[in-house]
């Protein structure tokens, strides 16, 4: 497959559009948007977004809706990095577990982090049908599947999410598992069907549009270079302009490094890889049958997605270093002909990488910083509705002082280690990747080694009613069953009811006597003492054997 392969099918975006967004997919399906303008006159505001991504378009669309002047400076173009190029999955939680949150902060207050979750959710949806967004195309459903058998795990798990969360999921057997994905590769699952899947880059522009119906304003290709976070105003540096206001909202991950290092050193870099296929037609019916997202893992391989009818999303593998996609063609085709061998060879059209930010409690961080300094970053790894969540926290946070923010308090800026962290990070990916495939490997094997001991059980089973049939043996069924041992009859010869009966001695006695009398008068014994023959036995025998000459 050569280089120009992979952005095939582009002629739906303009050449100024190709050339500000990096080929995917998503850019070949976009709706029409023109580029923006930079900033390039000073600027007086109440709020300053910086980052045009999904939570900084959400804070700016909510801030400017309560009736607040908002700015959002954009170095580039709206959600030109993960937030237009990520997997476009909407579902509840976050990349910490859930049972791992109650054991850090407790029920109540993992129960109010889920809610908060849902609402993120509710938001992404709600906006999409209200404002009829073109090209988003929302389809239901998420199913967390397993490869390995642990249905019981999974289980537990449904039962935490549904008595203590009140979360709306579903435990699937492996044979429900398997009617719907097609392969052996999956045992039980999760299935979570309020969750859904979206276009993330059209989606971001809608967001774009309705901030900017709401009164906010939106310049791109106008980095921030530098904040003054002291005093009431504070200033924001852009290279033709200045931007003064009350507050400032950092909506961004490893991008925030020339401004604020300090942050950017708190996120992991990771980078994962995507690749969407040319149409399969009825290959595809053949290996999945749901429309929903799929995720097999709780980090990198795999997750995927049908697009656009008979198109397969895949993306997978992880590195905290930026690589070239096209590297990643190879392995990414050979994980899923692994899954679903049945859809044979695949010709790939688009391949692609985003970089996430993730901070090494897998959680979300959100708050104030200083005061009239806010952040929300490290969306890495938790689904679209996080961003919708961040964005409307610190927008009731600006603007009306609520504190639902500080939920997120126990979930501190930590450093993630420089370079030295990225690496063990790394390490850490690829051994994580090896012991799971170890382990899925290990479960397909002990199921085969089951499947073929049921078999030969089954054809014994076959072949003593072959004989049965032709006379050689009786069959089982026609044996006549074993009664229990209740059912038995009793022992007519119990212990209990047997006596011996008397022996008659009278006369018996006196003739044994007579007879043994009798005997003795026959035998003619030596007329030697007891004394005379214990001497005799003390002699030495003498030796008859022949003598050697000397």
């Amino acid at each position: 497959m050569s280089g120009d392969d992979l952005t095939a099918g582009e002629e739906k975006v303009n050449a100024s559009e190709r050339a500000s967004y990096v080929p995917t997919w998503y850019t070949a399906t976009m709706v029409p948007a023109s580029a923006r303008g930079r900033l390039t006159f000073d600027i007086d505001v109440d709020v300053c977004v910086v980052g045009a991504g999904l939570a900084g378009l959400t804070a700016a669309r909510e801030i400017a809706r309560r009736g607040w002047s908002v700015v959002v400076v954009e170095g580039r173009r709206v959600a030109w990095s993960a937030s237009g190029r990520n997997d476009g999955f909407v579902l509840p939680g976050f990349a910490a577990s859930m049972d791992r949150l109650i054991s850090r902060v407790g029920l109540e207050h993992a129960k109010a982090l889920w809610a908060l979750s849902e609402m993120g959710l509710k938001y992404v949806r709600t906006t999409i049908a209200e404002a009829r967004m073109p090209g988003v195309a929302p389809i239901a459903g998420w199913l967390k599947a397993s490869k390995v058998d642990n249905g019981e795990e999974v289980s537990a798990t449904v039962e935490l999410y549904r008595e203590e969360l009140g979360a709306e999921v579903e435990a699937w057997s492996t044979e429900r598992v398997r009617e719907t994905l097609k392969t052996n590769h999956y045992f039980h699952a999760m299935h979570v069907p309020r969750a859904f899947h979206i276009h993330p880059l059209n989606y971001a522009l809608g967001l774009a549009e309705l901030a900017e119906a709401a009164g906010a304003r939106i310049f791109e290709d106008t980095p921030a270079l530098a904040i003054d976070v002291e005093g009431v105003r504070k200033r924001i540096v852009t290279p033709s302009a200045r931007v003064r206001a009350s507050h400032i909202v950092l909506a961004g991950n490893v991008h925030l490094g020339s401004l604020e290092p300090r942050i950017a050193g708190t996120v992991v870099p990771i980078w994962s890889y995507t690749i969407t296929t040319a149409p399969l037609g009825a290959r595809l019916a053949e290996a999945i049958a749901y429309r929903g997202a799929v995720t097999d893992t709780d980090l990198a391989n795999n997750h995927y997605r049908i697009i656009g009818n008979d198109r397969l999303l895949w993306s997978g593998h992880t590195t905290t270093w930026e690589a070239d996609p096209k590297r990643y063609v190879g392995r990414l085709k050979a994980d899923m002909m692994a899954v679903y061998p049945q859809l044979g060879e695949v010709e790939v059209e688009h391949a692609w990488s985003g970089v996430l930010g993730n901070a090494l409690h897998r959680m979300p961080q959100i708050g104030e910083l200083s005061p009239g300094l806010w952040l929300a970053s490290a969306f890495g790894g938790h689904g679209i509705n996080t961003t919708a969540m961040a964005g409307n926290i610190l927008a009731q946070a600006v603007v009306e002082g609520d504190d639902t923010w500080r939920l997120f308090a126990p979930f501190e800026l930590v450093w993630a280690g420089g370079g030295l962290g990225r690496a063990a990070m790394q390490v850490f990916y690829w051994w994580f990747n090896g012991v799971e495939r170890f382990e899925a490997r290990a479960a397909r094997q002990r199921e085969a080694e089951e499947q073929r001991v049921a078999g030969r059980a089954a054809r014994r089973d076959d072949e003593m009613d072959v004989e049965a049939r032709l006379g050689a043996v009786v069959p089982r069924a026609d044996l006549p069953e074993e009664p229990a041992l209740a059912e038995l009859p009793a022992d007519p010869l119990a212990a209990s009811e047997i006596v011996s009966p008397p022996i008659k001695r009278d006369g018996i006695d006196a003739l044994l006597e007579a007879r043994v009398r009798a005997s003795l008068a026959r035998v003619d014994l030596p007329d030697v003492s007891v004394v005379e023959d214990d001497a005799a036995r003390d002699r030495p025998v003498p030796d008859a054997r022949p003598k050697r000459p000397v």
